[in-house]
C-alpha cells in the first residue's frame, strides 16, 4: 500500500521543543537539512531495542555549497561538484531496484565514491585558510559526513530530500500573499489544507474534486473513522 503523503505543520517558532513534539513516538530515518534544531532527536544513549530516530543528510544541500563556491571560481567548488555528480550518476543506475538490492549495489559502487569524497574534503579542509565559500562548503561536508553516509543504510532512502523541498516551494513562493492569517489557529488550519492539497498532487488526484467529495461526506461521517477518508 502506498502511504506517501505530505504534511505541513505550523509552528510559531522553529525550535527544538516543537521538533520533539512533532516527531514524538516516531522511529526510523529522518532526512533533513543540517539545522541544529533536529540534533535533539538523536541525543541520549541508544535504546536497547534499536528504536529511535537516525538523522539522514541531504546531498543536495551539500552540493549547493560547492555550487556557490564554483560560481565564484573556487577550484574546491568545481572539484566538489564533479565528485558529487559522480555519486549521483552512479546511484541513479540503481534507483529502480528493490531496496535490498539497491543497498547492496550502493555498498559496492557508491560507498567507495563517498568515502573518497570525504577523505578529500577532510584533507582539503585541514590546509584551507580563512573563511570563504570554499571553506564553508568543505566544513559542511566534513561536519555532515555521518549523516550523509546514512543513505547507504537503507535502499529506500534517496540521496536528498528535494522531493520535500519541491512541496514546500509553493508555500515559500506564496507566503507573502498569506502572511497575516489573524491567529495561530488560522495558520494551523491553513497548514492542514496545504497538506491535503500537496498529498493529492503527490498521488495525481484532483485536489478540488477530493475536497468537494470530502466536504459532502463530513457532516454524516463518524468522527472516529476520519482516517478512512485520507
Amino acid at each position: 500500500v502506498d502511504t506517501d503523503h505530505v504534511l505541513f505543520a505550523y509552528a510559531e517558532r522553529h525550535t527544538q521543543d516543537f521538533v520533539k513534539k512533532l516527531f514524538h513516538g516516531f522511529n526510523g530515518f529522518l532526512q533533513c537539512d543540517a539545522h541544529n534544531v533536529y540534533d535533539v532527536l538523536e541525543r541520549g544513549p541508544p535504546k536497547e531495542d534499536g528504536e529511535g530516530i537516525s538523522l539522514v543528510g541531504c546531498w543536495a544541500h551539500c552540493r549547493r555549497y560547492f555550487f556557490e563556491a564554483a560560481i565564484c571560481k573556487y577550484p574546491v567548488g568545481i572539484q566538489g561538484l564533479m565528485s558529487i555528480r559522480a555519486i549521483y550518476a552512479t546511484d541513479d543506475a540503481f534507483r529502480r531496484m528493490p531496496p535490498a538490492k539497491r543497498k547492496l549495489m550502493r555498498a559496492e559502487h557508491v560507498r567507495p565514491l563517498m568515502e573518497s569524497f570525504f577523505a578529500w574534503t577532510k584533507q582539503a579542509r585541514s590546509v584551507a585558510q580563512g573563511r570563504d565559500l570554499a571553506t564553508k562548503a568543505l566544513g559542511y561536508a566534513v561536519n555532515q559526513e555521518l549523516q550523509l553516509l546514512r543513505v547507504l543504510e537503507d535502499g529506500r532512502l534517496p540521496l536528498d530530500n528535494t522531493r520535500s523541498e519541491r512541496s514546500l516551494r509553493k508555500i515559500v513562493v506564496g507566503r507573502k500573499n498569506w502572511m497575516f492569517y489573524g491567529s495561530d489557529t488560522h495558520a494551523e488550519a491553513a497548514a492542514a489544507i496545504f497538506s491535503i492539497i500537496a498529498s493529492c498532487r503527490l498521488h495525481v488526484i484532483d485536489p478540488q474534486q477530493y475536497l468537494d467529495e470530502i466536504l459532502r461526506l463530513l457532516p454524516y461521517w463518524p468522527t472516529e473513522r476520519y482516517l478512512e477518508l485520507a
